[in-house]
């Protein structure tokens, strides 16, 4: 079977998506991404997202071949603090009013116009409407013109899926393999698709800019770090290491943006406990504006960014820093891994679902959370920089390998085995085709 763009319309589920009141971590930008370069490849393609609640419920995009659609804005405009705030409603909303609209208004008109249909649906939130979905199309006759995929991005809510009924509606992907043998415990056995990131942030900043930043840093040790404030992004790790470097005589700066989440406030009393000074601020526009505040505050070792970090900042942060720390415990897949490696960085990964980072060769790989390894680790690129500098040549090449085109070309391959496992037709099915009778078993309902 060949998804061509076409005889195919894609169709993305996710609560999180490009709105920054949709992003929490690195789903937004996933969903983001992916649909976009769906839609410059020729793909008609449709994002449901949880949107921001003062902006458009439908938009348009990339000369009309991109169609976000902001789902459940009436609630989040009683739930202004972000895509997460009144989620178990949003969850009834998106069960009641998605699936239906979804199917009369995209499914049955590109099954009328003899096109397929491929839905991509995100995390824990989506699984009661992928069974809800199934059901419908069975009963309407569709279910042999649409592919489902379901994908896990992390953890969260595996305890609420009923994982058999999922898996009679949707084919099961995943983003690792440290992510596959999770689902795996779960009784199921998923496909590996892996994260992308746009071919546009495979680009050199500024040198004038990654220069002045450099030099305002004026450290041994330029650090960032930017994460949900989590436990297992092991944020007292990275903080125990520049207190560690600082009571050793070295001059340590570590920039970060963290979230909401209360774990943020035990950071930064750790930080003070620590011995070090911290700073608050909003996230400036331009690395002028950060290199301004490192050079006002030359005391502070943490800055500690309240607001949202634009691309452009972080294009520049990225290959300014000595090293990007994204040492998480647990981690799925890793993106801000990625995202350094595309700018010229210095990735620090965790050892989980970094499928991409390889050791002293692309990347540092912490295995522990003992922050005398990412003490180690950071002296090592000081004292090493023509290795320093080789692991950065090297992650950019990693990186052109995990561009969006190519992570979808994957993905059109994989498709043919979904396809086939969900019985999808190129044609119509013929009046009263057993497909057109076939009934999905029911999925249970979302608890609350």
């Amino acid at each position: 079977m060949v998804f061509d763009p076409r005889q195919t319309v894609f169709v993305i589920l996710s609560f999180e998506g490009p709105d920054q009141y949709s992003q929490v971590g690195g789903l937004g930008v996933r969903v983001k991404g992916l649909s976009r370069t769906l839609a410059q490849l020729g793909y008609q393609t449709y994002l449901y997202f949880c949107g921001d609640p003062d902006l458009p419920g439908e938009e348009t995009h990339e000369s009309g071949r991109l169609v976000y659609r902001r789902w459940c804005q009436w609630i989040s405009a009683r739930h202004r603090g972000g895509v997460y705030d009144g989620e178990e409603e949003k969850i009834r909303d998106w069960n009641a009013s998605l699936p239906p609209s979804l199917i009369d208004n995209v499914i049955a008109p590109a099954a009328a116009a003899g096109q397929n249909v491929v839905v991509l649906a995100e995390e824990w939130h989506t699984s009661w409407s992928m069974n809800l979905i199934s059901d419908s199309l069975y009963y309407r006759g569709l279910r042999d013109r649409v592919v489902i995929l379901w994908n896990a991005n992390n953890i969260y809510g595996f305890h609420r899926i009923n994982w058999s009924a999922l898996a009679l509606a949707a084919t099961i992907t995943t983003v690792s393999r440290y992510m596959k043998f999770k689902v795996w415990e779960r009784g199921h056995n998923p496909i590996v698709i892996p994260n992308g990131i746009p071919r546009a942030s495979i680009h050199d900043a500024d040198p004038e800019a990654v220069a002045d930043l450099k030099a305002a840093a004026s450290a041994d040790h330029f650090c960032f770090k930017i994460g949900r404030f989590d436990p297992d992004k092991r944020w007292l790790m990275a903080v125990s290491a520049a207190g560690y470097l600082k009571r050793h005589g070295k001059r340590v700066r570590l920039v970060m943006r963290g979230g909401r989440e209360s774990h943020g406030g035990e950071v930064l009393v750790h930080a003070q406990h620590q011995g070090l000074e911290v700073i608050d601020m909003k996230a400036p526009a331009e690395s002028s504006g950060l290199c301004e505040v490192l050079r006002e505050n030359p005391t502070a070792e943490v800055v500690n960014l309240t607001s949202f970090v634009s691309d452009p900042l972080l294009g520049v942060i990225y290959p300014a820093c000595d090293a990007v720390l994204a040492n998480s415990g647990h981690e799925p897949f890793g993106l801000v891994g990625l995202e350094v490696m595309a700018a010229g960085g210095l990735a620090v990964t965790g050892a989980t679902g970094e499928d991409y980072a390889d050791a002293y060769r692309n990347a540092l790989v912490v295995e522990t959370d003992d922050a005398i390894e990412l003490v180690t680790e950071l002296n090592l690129i000081r004292e090493r920089p023509r290795l320093a500098a080789a692991i950065r040549r090297r992650g950019r090449v990693t990186a052109r390998a995990y561009t969006w085109e190519k992570v979808i070309d994957q993905l059109l391959l994989r498709l043919e085995f979904a396809a086939a496992q969900q019985a999808v037709r190129l044609t119509a099915p013929p009046e009263g085709s057993k497909f057109a009778r076939r009934r999905a078993p029911k999925a249970e309902p979302p608890l609350g």
